[in-house]
């Protein structure tokens, strides 16, 4: 039996790894003089560095250290965090991102901020070029009826919401190219999110069927008389495991034999398990999945989109207009970022806790060394509400601004919280917005009441990203695409925010005009086309877009 495959392409492999660094060229060993004088702490640890470094370059073995005195000279720059082993309090050294000095930066430039004037208004003058921007939506969609399938497809989608929505628009992706009948996707229990929704529980399955009618056949479930082979049990099918970033081929050379010898094979897990580079057929299909098939259940779209009425409601000061931030400060994440804050006993305590219970050893394996200064340096520490404040403040969002503030549950809320209230009084969260009645049946699903606030956000002015993560980036392309090629997002630079909180000389007009820059910086990056390695989810051009005839439209201009 011959396999069928509708998408004619000679495949893709996926990138080849960096080449290994050049070696260095070998240098000699000159013998220093003897020094005259006292020698100071730092120059013995400098005599005794380079001692190190020439025996390894002799030795040659420079490449294999390299790691370890990259890491050395990290923690000898940056400084360690001691605890006290009597309060179990932190005790910080003075290096740079070691302390959380923002409320103190807050404090000296809080009565500058509010007294300059000149930051109101900023929502009407952002984005210009996102009105000039000529790009538009066009996934073509095929006619006419589908070849006999070679068989069927049951996938396991793991993680939060966004997680399994890459996996669902890559199932589709290669269930087309393999001319294979795709069943819907079984969402996989997790203990973090734990979250028990199917698939209809979030998205809108009909719709999701009929988009993909002339395309890829979508089925509820296997016929029984395949499932008889197996006991009817799931658990019995033949499961692939592939590894991440898998080439199309791979799908054609190794999975799709076996799927036409055994008419059902299951993939678990399957999050990541296609290479961002793909065929353009390939990327087609993922476009009609993401953008025009998966559409929320009726039942969230309509309360996503009463909550949109209603910050526009709250924004008829700005035209209706109102800025949207995905803010990451949930204990779990404060708690695997390894970052300190206030640093006193009971952020200890619960932060232990909270790693334990989440991702039980991981942390406390032996040689486990925690280094929040370094991680505050290299942007991995996510924003508190405080800093997220100062960030807008200083890109010229006043009081008056609207922001709907999309979160889980605030690692102690009453107290971070507080300051950032202080700064936008008019901000809003699903909870202030819905009445308890309204959010009681998403109330306890994690993923379900992570689709209102992507609803929300997706719809607003301006959305602000603080954090990475699957989420802000199927955003970024949503808004892309919706926005005519212009993802109207604010992404800072947390390496450089560290920086800037972390000084107490700075000024409200030096810390504003860096502000101000890193809002440009994102302006200029609201436009970009997808390269090899992008994922088309957050980069929707040009695969998923048209650039539109501007000679049409200079045509038609008076």
């Amino acid at each position: 039996m011959h396999a069928k495959n509708r998408l004619h392409t000679s495949g893709n492999n996926s990138p080849s790894p960096p080449a290994s660094p050049a070696h260095s060229p070998r240098h000699r060993h000159h013998r220093s003089s003897k020094p005259s004088g006292r020698f100071t702490h730092r120059s013995l640890l400098q005599r005794f560095s380079r001692f190190i470094v020439s025996f390894l370059v002799r030795r040659q073995g420079v490449l294999l250290f390299v790691p370890l005195l990259y890491i050395s000279s990290m923690l000898f720059y940056m400084g360690t965090v001691q605890f006290d082993d009597v309060t179990g309090s932190i005790k910080p050294s003075m290096a740079i991102g070691s302390v959380y000095r923002s409320p103190e930066l807050y404090a000296k430039l809080r009565n500058e901020m509010d007294i300059d004037n000149a930051t109101s208004d900023a929502i009407s003058t952002l984005w210009k070029r996102a009105k000039s921007t000529d790009w538009r939506p066009c996934i073509s969609k095929s006619s006419g009826g589908l070849p006999e399938s070679n068989g069927y497809i049951y996938i396991e989608a793991n993680g939060g919401l966004n997680q399994q929505r890459t996996s669902i628009c890559n199932a589709v992706a290669v269930a087309g190219f393999l001319n294979a009948t795709l069943v819907i996707p079984n969402f996989h229990f997790h203990s973090i999110w734990r979250d028990p929704s199917k698939f209809s529980d979030i998205y809108d399955e009909e719709f999701f069927i009929k988009s993909l009618e002339n395309d890829v056949r979508v089925v509820n479930s296997i016929p029984k008389y395949l499932m008889e082979r197996f006991d009817h049990n799931m658990s019995n099918v033949l499961n692939f495991k592939i590894k991440a970033w898998a080439p199309i081929r791979y799908y054609k050379d190794t999975v799709l034999p076996r799927l036409l010898e055994e008419k059902v094979i299951r993939i678990s897990p399957f999050a990541n398990r296609l290479s961002f580079d793909a065929p353009p057929a390939v990327q087609r299909l993922r476009c009609l999945a993401n953008y025009e098939a998966l559409q929320f259940s009726r039942s969230i779209l309509t309360i996503g989109e009463t909550l949109v009425a209603r910050m526009k409601d709250r924004s008829a000061h700005n035209g209706g207009k109102y800025i949207s931030v995905h803010l990451r400060f949930e204990e779990d994440m404060v708690a695997f970022s390894c970052c300190v804050y206030d640093g006193g006993k009971k952020e200890v305590e619960d932060m232990k806790a909270a790693r334990e219970k989440g991702w039980k050893g991981k942390f406390t394996k032996p040689g486990r060394v925690l280094q929040p200064g370094v991680n505050r340096v290299n942007g991995k520490c996510p924003l508190t509400p405080l800093e997220v404040g100062l960030m807008l403040r200083g890109m010229g969002f006043d009081k008056s601004t609207s922001i709907f503030l999309a979160s889980g549950q605030i690692y102690n809320s009453d107290r971070y919280m507080a300051p950032l209230l202080e700064m936008f009084p008019l901000l809003q969260t699903k909870d202030m917005l819905a009445s308890i009645q309204e959010l009681a049946p998403y109330k306890n699903f994690s993923s379900r009441m992570a689709a209102i606030d992507y609803t929300v956000c997706l719809h607003s002015e301006v959305f602000v990203t603080t954090q990475g993560g699957n989420f802000p980036h199927f955003l970024l392309g949503h808004r892309r695409y919706l926005f005519n090629g212009h993802a109207k997002t604010i992404r800072p630079d947390k390496r450089k925010l560290a920086l800037y909180f972390d000084n107490p000389n700075i000024g409200w007009r030096t810390f504003k005009r860096h502000m101000l820059g890193m809002r440009a910086h994102s302006d200029s990056k609201g436009i970009e086309l997808k390269r090899p390695n992008d994922s088309i989810y957050s980069f929707p051009c040009p695969n998923c877009m048209c650039r539109t005839n501007r000679t049409i439209e200079d045509s038609s201009t008076p």
